[in-house]
């Protein structure tokens, strides 16, 4: 059966935060202050998020993203993909740091993962680690050689843009892809940010990066679902592609297909709902599939209308990114 909302859109994708922690403190997204992570009891078993999986894959689930936190730092992720893989998951990606891939790329490409998203904010090795708070420019450079030698290509490579900090290196991320032939990602900045230091000015319109990289080689659109988030666009001499991620200038909320699984089990219906919906409780209360399902589908019933960011009463969730899952 098709998972539908209240306004017709159709639920197909489905984010899973395996874990809220993290190796890297990026500041867009968690504090720097000391380990604030959730206890280990509080989080999900691996059977649990399978189980909430298979269920949804029943109710018109097509694409599974693995995200965190870091999910390449939580014990027995390969496996995760393995099983999720198993269930009939069509389009299983993941969503990562790099730090960690080089090492674990061979793994997650023989547990069946079909794509990756790397993040990378700069591509200067000190603007990276004032971005990151973290010295691990080379691992992530090379997650990204191996993701790119593997069955995963074409990487997605995502940069989220804030204004005076790597606003600068539009150009430079675009010869990136060129050169790499990757798929390069630019995302506008959220007020998702532990420091709550967000303002609009800090955002990096979409529409500024096209002119910007369009200025210097000519960009061919690329045609896209409608519930996609990226517009993208191919490079009109060679290879590599651009996509370009407008949440706060140009919402994409009208087409969204998208529900969030917190690793603490709590389903989210939108990056910025205000309230959480608890289905730990239900999977640990001897609930059945079916009932679990029902619950599900009116818990979709209240996915919002739209993120409510451009809105004078707009007011950021109380979870941070590294809480919620990318």
């Amino acid at each position: 059966m098709a998972l539908t909302d209240k306004f017709g859109r159709q639920i197909s994708d489905l984010r899973v935060s395996v874990t809220d922690r993290c190796n890297f403190r990026c500041v867009y997204c968690r504090s720097a202050d000391p380990e604030n992570h959730m206890a280990e009891h509080a989080l999900l078993e691996w059977d649990e998020f399978e189980r909430l999986v298979r269920i949804l894959v029943g109710m018109g689930i097509r694409k599974v993203r693995v995200t965190g936190g870091e999910p390449l730092v939580r014990p027995g992720v390969e496996d995760f993909v393995a099983r999720l893989k198993a269930i009939g998951v069509q389009d299983l990606s993941m969503t990562t740091n790099g730090h960690l891939l080089a090492e674990r790329c061979d793994r997650l490409v023989a547990a069946g993962l079909d794509r990756i998203n790397i993040s990378l904010d700069s591509l200067n090795r000190e603007k990276f680690e004032k971005v990151t708070r973290t010295k691990t420019f080379a691992q992530v450079l090379a997650g990204i050689e191996a993701a790119q030698a593997s069955p995963l290509r074409p990487v997605k490579v995502n940069a989220v843009l804030v204004r005076g900090l790597n606003d600068d290196e539009v150009e430079a991320f675009a010869e990136f892809a060129r050169e790499k032939d990757i798929v390069m990602r630019f995302i506008e900045f959220m007020p998702l940010d532990a420091d709550r230091a967000w303002t609009r000015d800090m955002v990096v319109p979409a529409a500024e990066v096209y002119r910007r990289i369009s200025a210097r080689w000519p960009l061919i659109p690329v045609v896209h679902e409608r519930s996609e988030t990226a517009r993208k666009y191919r490079f009109a001499d060679g290879g590599g592609e651009i996509g370009l991620i407008a949440p706060v200038t140009q919402p994409f909320c009208g087409h969204c297909s998208r529900i969030r699984l917190t690793a603490d089990g709590k389903l989210r219906t939108c990056l910025f709902s205000k309230e959480d919906h608890d289905v730990k409780s239900l999977l640990r209360s001897g609930m059945g599939d079916r009932e679990i399902g029902d619950a599900i589908v009116a818990m979709v019933q209240t996915k919002e209308k739209s993120h409510r960011i451009n809105e004078p009463d707009f007011v950021p969730p109380s979870r941070t990114m590294v809480y919620i899952g990318g």
